[in-house]
């Protein structure tokens, strides 16, 4: 899902320092000219949210941990959640976007990050993940914590629950370290967002267990395909091929 060993875990040098008068947004003369193509293609969140369904996910091979600035995502061409959330973050304040992340808390420390967005005075997210229904969402939601809740219902895997979000702005919380274009590993970004204070969202037990059973019936039936069946479903944003499902998955219905 997103924050935790999964995807993010510690271990690789941090090279987010050294790059001076870095809380202010980047110059678009501090970009290379591949950064800059695709700058200039994603001129919305919804052109980066289908620049992120293109690349494939950072599944972190060989337990080896990373957390890549945008530079590093143009190099290697792929993505972990927070990875995405970043380059997002990146590539749509050169648009007038803030730097905004909605982060989450899970109860079995697998969190997620998305970049957050306000477009005429609803809220949207751009986002990747290895679960469907942790992707983006189109501008619809009145505030950030109604934006958190459409997270709930496809959080609800083998082990996941979501306790708790936060809205962050990371020009503020990052200060002078350089997120945006370093070379190496940041992972002052992810030490910032676990200690970042959030917000609880308490849900109902009876409903997460029935919830839960659900998800494991699909996955009894269909194996590792993951289920799309939530409400609410039109207010996602389209989702990579990879997500693609059999007939059968898409009607199926639990016994």
């Amino acid at each position: 899902m997103g924050l935790g060993a999964r995807d993010t875990g510690q271990g690789a040098r941090d090279t987010g320092q050294g790059t001076r008068g870095t809380g202010q947004r980047a110059r678009a003369t501090t970009f290379l000219p591949a950064e800059r193509r695709i700058i200039r293609r994603c001129r919305t969140p919804l052109a980066v949210q289908r620049f992120l369904n293109t690349l494939p996910y950072n599944e972190e091979p060989h337990g080896r941990a990373t957390l890549r600035s945008f530079r590093g995502l143009v190099r290697t061409r792929i993505a972990h959640c927070l990875e995405a959330a970043l380059a997002a973050a990146v590539i749509l304040e050169q648009h007038g976007y803030p730097p905004l992340v909605l982060s989450f808390e899970s109860i079995d420390e697998l969190d997620h990050v998305i970049f957050a967005y306000r477009h005429r005075g609803r809220w949207g997210s751009v986002a990747r993940s290895r679960d469907p229904g942790l992707h983006g969402r189109k501008p619809v939601f009145r505030t950030p914590r109604a934006l958190a809740l459409s997270y709930v219902d496809p959080y609800i895997d083998f082990t996941g629950r979501v306790t708790a979000y936060a809205l962050v702005d990371l020009a503020q919380a990052m200060g002078e370290y350089d997120w945006r274009l370093a070379k190496g590993n940041i992972w002052k970004a992810e030490r910032v967002l676990l200690d970042y204070p959030h917000r609880p969202i308490v849900s109902s037990d009876r409903r997460i267990d029935r919830l839960r059973e659900r998800y494991r019936a699909f996955r009894r039936e269909f194996g590792k395909l993951k289920p799309i069946y939530y409400r609410g479903r039109e207010t996602w944003t389209p989702l990579p091929d990879s997500f693609r499902l059999p007939r059968a998955a898409l009607t199926w219905t639990e016994r």
